[in-house]
């Protein structure tokens, strides 16, 4: 067996030594040692120059897979035939049966579900109210600071929000919907209170409708708080809290003044479990003194929420 030296690569071979018969010179390609001596020599040529190609070739396709890549992401995504048939289905069901305005009666256009957009435009809307209880202010008021209402009682709820004041047509509509069962009230004034979430806490994680007592809801047939909170809670995707109810059948609110409203709701709430939501939001259907939310926020508190706040279609002054 002959003896090996070993030398570094080199343009021009060297003998690593002169007792040795053969020498083989050692030379990387490509993180191989290969050695060359003679024909050897032609061989480690045409093997570097095969592997140089294959890597020319690979590097290419790389590459025109990458700029494949990046066209099909800038191109288009191709809807899938389930949202043509979706599509065309809305359009059959609005040719058939077209959706109209809740307060005019006008066919409503295509994107418009409900209510038109000139009523949409004409309806009572809170140019500046308080922060804490949604009461209509004249003037803006500065960050932190709330009505005088608020500053003498301070609620426990964090902010409470009603676009809308307790005018024509809103306050015909909300009686409709609570005293004469016209339900389709109830998915307008929901898309009503979905253009506000820009205005909502992004940590809210339940909703929790005003709840009536057993009686007067079965009398009723429904509760237009949880049919106002079927919108939210499939936009959000929130659950809506149960274990909450009326312990006693309070009178009727409307007609009483503010210290009435406030015997007449004193521990009317009762709730049955311990909630480990960190805050909720009450759902109601219109905010007179903001009595009720106020009870209702207190037994929330004292069962573990962290933090309660109001969303009301109305506000009446």
């Amino acid at each position: 067996m002959h003896k090996v030296g070993r030398v570094k690569a080199c343009r021009r071979p060297v003998e690593a030594a002169p007792n040795v018969s053969q020498v083989y010179r050692r030379s990387v390609v490509h993180g191989l040692l290969w050695p060359i001596d003679g024909r050897q020599r032609r061989k480690a040529a045409n093997v570097t120059r095969f592997l140089s190609l294959i890597a020319a070739i690979l590097s290419w396709r790389s590459a025109a897979r990458l700029r494949t890549t990046d066209a099909m992401l800038r191109l288009p995504k191709r809807p899938d035939w389930r949202e043509y048939a979706l599509a065309a289905l809305r359009r059959l069901d609005e040719s058939i049966m077209p959706s109209r305005c809740v307060f005019c009666g006008t066919r409503c256009r295509l994107g418009e579900r409900c209510i038109c957009q000139g009523c949409f435009s004409d309806l009572p809307w809170v140019v500046n109210a308080c922060a804490l209880c949604a009461a209509p202010v004249g003037a803006p008021l500065p960050h932190g600071v709330h009505c005088a209402g608020c500053q003498r009682r301070p609620p426990e709820f964090q902010a409470t929000i009603a676009p809308l004041l307790y005018e024509f047509p809103v306050d015909a509509g909300l009686k409709a919907l609570k005293f004469g069962r016209s339900l389709h009230y109830a998915p307008a004034f929901g898309q009503l209170l979905l253009t506000q979430l820009p205005r909502l806490s992004s940590d809210i994680d339940a909703l929790l409708p005003v709840p009536l007592h057993w009686r007067r809801q079965a009398f009723r047939g429904f509760n237009q708080a949880t049919e106002l909170s079927r919108p939210l809670a499939k936009h959000f995707g929130l659950p809506i809290i149960g274990g909450v109810s009326r312990a006693r059948a309070t009178a009727f609110q409307s007609g009483l003044s503010a210290p009435q409203r406030r015997r007449n709701l004193r521990n009317a709430f009762v709730v049955k479990k311990v909630l480990r939501n960190r805050h909720v939001l009450i759902v109601d259907d219109v905010v007179t003194t903001g009595e009720t939310t106020r009870q209702l926020a207190r037994a929330l508190l004292e069962r573990g929420v962290e933090k309660v706040s109001v969303l009301a279609v109305a506000r009446a002054g």
